[in-house]
């Protein structure tokens, strides 16, 4: 019997069959070569690969950050607005939100989700169809922390259209198996949230929850971490501010995710989908928040400090990558009183300045008579005009054209805050010039932290820092120098001198002979605590008479003060600039037992693992003797103790079981007015007066430091005292361990001083 031949397979098939496995194990050896030869750069046609180190230690740009003493966030310095944040700190909402829309798979692969992939490939490139991304979160986290899409990272064949996209991608698996070999899921889901951006220059979830709702990232509710989570689609195009529509849709498309993946409820998923979004919206700006002034200040020394030390590797600190900590011995609570009491009594007292003018313009001569070309003087001082003057050189109609082109701009009000306006340059130099400024610290004499620091009224609007910065003529706070210079030289606070005339002659220079606040002298003897108390000048003149010049510019530099003096007899009455910055150092000698102690800011600085990188510590140098120093504060106390104190009108209910030394200072024509408070535990300094000494009040009784400065000290010291968290307690100074060799209970008005203690002398009594 014949047997019946097997069938034969065609030969195309076994052709076809044997080439698809040819081309299959060729393209999958293809593939394995590909990616050697990517990961080592293969004649540098691919592009670099972070090495192992970077992976271990991932880098990646942060804010770095600047905190007040009781540990509040002050602000940032920044390229890219990112303060890093741990697992811990991550609301549970936010972590279910990312997870559910972004790598819902994200547990169980290790890098790679390779069911997404073979989603992507079918619909998406087979099908034609929007599939979704395929990438994970690992993927993102990688293309987030090495900028693999950079062009910085590509290499030759990366210019080729299709194969840039397949090496980026093949890239992004590389690295993401890698962080999974070197990361827990919770450290990589937290990169991620770190190094991702929001928009409104926002980078990483802390500072994204900040500025859209003002939350910490553990605060964000499952709406709000849905808004978020819905912003990595498409910072702008979903942005909650710029198109809240869209994003209203993309947060319930996450909260869709949510409810399918059975993180939310069918009936939380109905009821928050149904709730509008609700913003706090805010940008970080240099400009707002607490100690703005200061924060700009402390920038510049930082920016110092990074050119003058160096890393452990011999490279640069960058204050806008490093993420430093930067801890400074402000306190946030004495911050916010001390700019509430700036704010409350300058908006007070504007006004009066704006009332005094009326109608007229407020820059006055010696005689009071408005100064011609002042504003047109002035704007060539400017920015503006310098710009103007290159475009147009000597064409002085063209650039007065455009110093009176009115244009669309904001400017500062009192009342009304911010104004939309047209305004010129011009315009708007007249505008500014009217408005008074102020400067205000605040400090802990015996360990020199500056507890609260104003530079201005409003950062936004006036640039200049008025307490280390700005130096203008301190009046009769400088009296204090002159007097002790008398205590160290053997005058005792109850030596009397007569009111009368002065004069004292320097060789080759005319007799200075200065007069009384009132034009007036009274002849009658009284003690130099006193004298100091009502701020008799003619008595300092007497005592720099009786000393020198030298003497007492010696002294007031041994004390604190490093601005130029001059050795002339008119420096008794403040004559040369100085800073509230050296003003409150060298009050604080006083206070701190003759102790001098440099006021700083900065107490310690961090890199961004919490490593301290510098510790600062106070400068220190005794001054004077510790008897010296209280004796100082015992004349300084004259100003509320003595019958006719410059301080007199200072609230009983903060001088009530408590001594304070104060003194008051204006300078002529009122152009600048002073306030020096102390206590056993502050001492503080303000300054009130024009932009530019020409402008200030006509009246007298208005312009005096006690009237312009000294509310500002009033309001800042009830509300420390009030606030019984600072530990600030009204008392008395110390006194010196050794019993004093002098008697100091001496003025002759000490016994009357309580039947005055309510009653304003000053409004009846001016002051140098």
């Amino acid at each position: 019997m014949r047997n019946k031949a097997k069938p034969q397979s065609e030969p195309w098939v076994q052709k076809t069959i044997k080439y698809l496995w040819i081309a299959f194990v060729g393209g999958f050896f293809a593939f394995i070569l590909f990616v050697w030869m990517l990961s080592i750069n293969f004649l540098g046609l691919f592009g670099s690969l972070p090495d192992f180190k970077a992976l271990e230690n991932p880098d990646s740009e942060l804010a770095s950050e600047l905190y007040s003493t009781d540990g509040i966030l002050l602000g940032t310095y920044f390229r890219e607005n990112r303060s890093p944040v741990t697992f811990d700190e991550l609301s549970p909402n936010l972590v279910n939100a990312l997870i559910a829309t972004e790598d819902v798979r994200f547990e169980d692969h290790s890098g790679i989700d390779m069911t997404a992939m073979l989603r992507v490939f079918v619909k998406s490139i087979l099908l034609g169809q929007d599939s979704g991304g395929g990438s994970t979160l690992s993927q993102q986290t990688a293309k987030n922390l090495f900028k693999t899409r950079n062009d910085d990272n590509q290499g030759l064949l990366s210019s080729i259209p299709g194969l840039r996209m397949l090496i980026v991608k093949t890239k992004e698996w590389i690295v993401a198996t890698q962080l999974e070999k070197s990361y827990t899921k919770n450290e990589i889901l937290t990169l991620y949230l770190n190094t991702s951006e929001f928009g409104s220059n926002a980078y990483g979830i802390k500072t994204a929850a900040k500025t859209f709702f003002k939350k910490s990232p553990a605060e964000l509710n499952v709406q709000e971490s849905a808004v978020l989570v819905g912003l990595f689609k498409a910072p702008t195009y979903y942005s909650p501010v710029f198109n809240p529509e869209n994003s209203l849709r993309r947060r319930n498309t996450v909260l869709g995710q949510m409810y399918r993946n059975d993180l939310l409820t069918e009936t939380e998923y109905d009821s928050i989908s149904q709730l509008p979004i609700e913003l706090d919206y805010s940008v970080s700006n240099q400009n707002q928040g607490l100690a703005t002034y200061f924060r700009e200040v402390v920038k510049a020394d930082l920016i110092k400090w990074t050119k003058e030390n160096l890393k452990s590797d011999g490279s640069a600190y960058d204050l806008y990558g490093d993420g430093l900590r930067i801890y400074t011995t402000i306190d946030s609570r004495m911050q916010r009183y001390a700019e509430e009491s700036v704010d409350e009594h300058m908006r007070s007292l504007q006004a009066t300045f704006f009332k005094e003018m009326g109608t007229r313009e407020p820059w006055v001569d010696g005689n009071n008579q408005i100064i011609p070309n002042f504003i047109e003087d002035q704007v060539k001082r400017t920015e503006a005009y310098r710009l103007l003057k290159q475009r147009y050189g000597n064409d002085v109609d063209s650039i007065d054209f455009r110093l009176n082109e009115k244009k669309k701009m904001k400017v500062f009000s009192w009342e009304k805050g911010e104004i939309d306006t047209l305004m010129s340059t011009m315009d708007s130099m007249r505008y500014y010039k009217k408005f008074l400024q102020t400067g205000f610290m605040s400090m802990d004499p015996h360990t020199g932290h500056i507890k609260a620091w104003v530079g201005g009224m409003d950062h936004k609007y006036f640039k200049f820092d008025h307490v280390k910065q700005g130096k203008r003529q301190p009046g009769s706070t400088f009296k204090p120098f002159v007097y002790a210079a008398a205590i160290e030289n053997g005058y005792s606070p109850c030596y009397t001198v007569v009111d009368q005339p002065v004069e004292v002659y320097i060789p080759g220079q005319p007799a200075w002979s200065p007069s009384n606040a009132d034009g007036k002298f009274s002849y009658a003897n009284m003690t130099i605590r006193h004298a100091m108390a009502e701020s008799i000048n003619s008595v300092t003149a007497y005592m720099m008479k009786k000393l020198s010049p030298k003497i007492i510019v010696e002294t007031a530099r041994r004390l604190g003060i490093t601005s130029d003096l001059e050795e002339v007899p008119a420096l008794a009455l403040g004559v040369n600039d100085v800073s509230i910055f050296e003003m409150v150092g060298a009050f604080g000698t006083f206070v701190n037992k003759g102790e001098h102690t440099t006021p700083y800011y900065i107490d310690r600085i961090e890199d961004k693992n919490g490593n301290v990188i510098q510790q600062f510590t106070p400068k220190k140098r005794p001054a004077m003797s510790e008897e010296h120093a209280y004796l100082m504060t015992y004349m300084l106390r004259g100003g509320f103790e003595e019958r006719g104190g410059t301080s007199q009108g200072v609230p009983y209910t903060i001088r009530e079981g408590n001594e304070l030394g104060g003194k008051t200072g204006t300078t002529q024509n009122a152009s600048d007015g002073w306030y020096m408070g102390i206590s056993k535990d502050l001492v503080s300094g303000t300054w009130v007066g024009g932009d530019d000494r020409a402008i200030h009040f006509r009246s007298w009784t208005a312009g005096q430091g006690s009237k312009t400065a000294r509310p500002i000290w009033v309001k800042y010291m009830t509300k420390v005292y009030a606030d019984k968290s600072l530990g600030y307690t009204k008392g008395a100074f110390p006194r010196p361990e050794r019993p004093l060799s002098i008697e100091i209970n001496c003025d002759v008005y000490e016994k009357e001083s309580q039947r005055f203690a309510d009653f304003d002398y000053d409004t009846k009594k001016n002051d140098f």
